[in-house]
């Protein structure tokens, strides 16, 4: 029998009182959001391209390989729409669909039993953006379950990185880093972040972001340093540890291996992992929107429950992920592997015979360029002038370091997400207009 407990000519509240949100002006007080100025150097170059028409022009900016490298194969494309088409185009379910858990768990990752994972702990996504929200939210509700609180980052992380958790109520917090050690994070860095928080307001660390290869910095952290560092964050009560291996793939190195990953950690360590991955940089598939995280049950219930209100995954996105999965994923992201760990041989020789003060991982698609030397003799202001004056005077394209944080003023994001020719003809390019800068040209 339903108990009436209000009159239908009353207004009434979805939830109780207890569960009311309490009003609170936060939202009125946030800092601007600002666009990604990633779009700027488009700007940038269209007028170099105005000026020469018949000039070469070099992305050197790109994060995507689906605009600088083949993308995803046709091949790939055309069973993913014989799977779109077998399937139907109903709703699916909000952690995706039972196949893609069942080609993610068993052909992808080849997860072990001893693990304690399974198909459960795996949760389809629209794209990294949309996983990262997801997993931003878990760790803020299931952490301390309190608006507020911190997500830490590096000192130079990746743009949205510093915008997306502020965006859903998180504060972040960039650790402590020095750049001759490639901003890494330190075990005495975390626990400087941890009391900061705490003096800042009684703020909490609802979680820590680990992502190697990095962006923007190139910088690869071994698969053993990154569950130290984790372990060291849990000891601190950092209730959860994200570690994005968005590109761990396009490496010269194996990808990270998750069973001997999981089982480094005790099973009560596991319950605060959460792992991203996706088809975005090994395969070219910007604008196919397919992630993926990995994490504790409690969390993929909890990501669940609020995607059936949200965003559900898509299914094509899943079935071109069903179907690279199944081919053998190396195999599959051949096209995309192959040129860049080129490239990023061929860069790395570049920037060592020239004399750069540079980082370069061993994966990734990145190099991070200190041009000190070089905004200093052209009177800039800092590496967005820097990246202003190589794209509309010869035609490079890159990524301006202070887009990311004030520490990378002195600094540009060089992709070498290309075949090794442009790549090379890009690097030689950026010679040109250091050099001219100090010749006064």
């Amino acid at each position: 029998m339903r108990n009436e407990t209000t009159s239908p000519d009353v207004p009434e509240f979805v939830v109780a009182d207890p569960a009311l949100i309490p009003v609170n002006g936060y939202l009125a007080n946030l800092a601007p959001i600002p666009v990604s100025r990633m779009f700027v150097i488009k700007e940038w170059l269209a007028q170099y391209r105005e000026k020469l028409p018949d000039s070469p022009t070099y992305d050197a900016s790109q994060g995507d390989g689906g605009a600088s490298l083949p993308g995803v194969p046709g091949a790939l494309l055309e069973r993913a729409y014989q799977l779109q088409r077998d399937h139907g185009t109903a709703y699916d379910k909000p952690f995706g669909t039972d196949r893609f858990r069942k080609a993610l768990v068993e052909n992808y990752w080849q997860l072990d039993a001893a693990t304690g994972w399974g198909p459960q702990n795996a949760v389809a996504c629209e794209g990294g953006r949309d996983a990262l929200l997801k997993a931003y939210n878990a760790m803020l509700h299931l952490g301390h379950g309190r608006i507020g609180d911190v997500i830490i980052t590096s000192r130079v992380p990746w743009v949205s990185y510093n915008w997306g958790p502020y965006d859903i109520g998180a504060n972040v917090l960039r650790a402590p880093g020095r750049a001759e050690e490639g901003w890494q994070y330190t075990e005495e860095g975390l626990q400087a972040s941890v009391e900061f928080a705490q003096k800042a307001g009684g703020r909490k660390v609802a979680g820590l972001i680990i992502t190697s290869p990095d962006n923007p910095t190139g910088h690869t952290l071994p698969v053993e340093r990154q569950v130290a560092l984790a372990k060291y964050a849990m000891g601190l009560g950092v209730p959860f540890v994200l570690f994005d291996w968005i590109y761990h793939w396009v490496t010269a190195d194996a990808p990270v291996d998750i069973n001997a990953f999981l089982t480094a950690f005790t099973p009560e360590e596991r319950e605060k992992v959460i792992i991203l991955d996706g088809l975005t940089k090994s395969l070219g598939a910007s604008n196919i929107r397919s992630a993926h995280l990995m994490a504790a049950q409690k969390v993929c219930k909890f990501i669940q429950s609020r995607a059936s209100h949200g965003v559900l995954p898509s299914f094509y996105s899943q079935a071109v992920a069903i179907a690279a999965y199944e081919m053998g994923y190396g195999e599959a992201a051949k096209s995309i592997i192959g040129p860049t760990n080129e490239s990023r041989v061929a860069l790395d020789a570049f920037l060592e015979e020239h004399g750069f003060n540079y980082i370069i991982g061993t994966g990734g698609y990145y190099a991070f360029i200190n041009c000190a030397r070089w905004i200093r003799a052209g009177g800039l202001a800092d590496s967005e002038a820097l990246s202003g004056h190589l794209a509309e005077n010869y035609g490079l394209a890159v990524v301006a370091g202070v887009f990311f944080s004030d520490a990378g003023q002195d600094w540009i994001r060089f992709s070498y997400a290309l075949p090794k020719e442009k790549t090379l003809a890009a690097a030689q390019r950026l010679v040109e207009g250091l050099n001219a800068l100090e010749a006064g040209a």
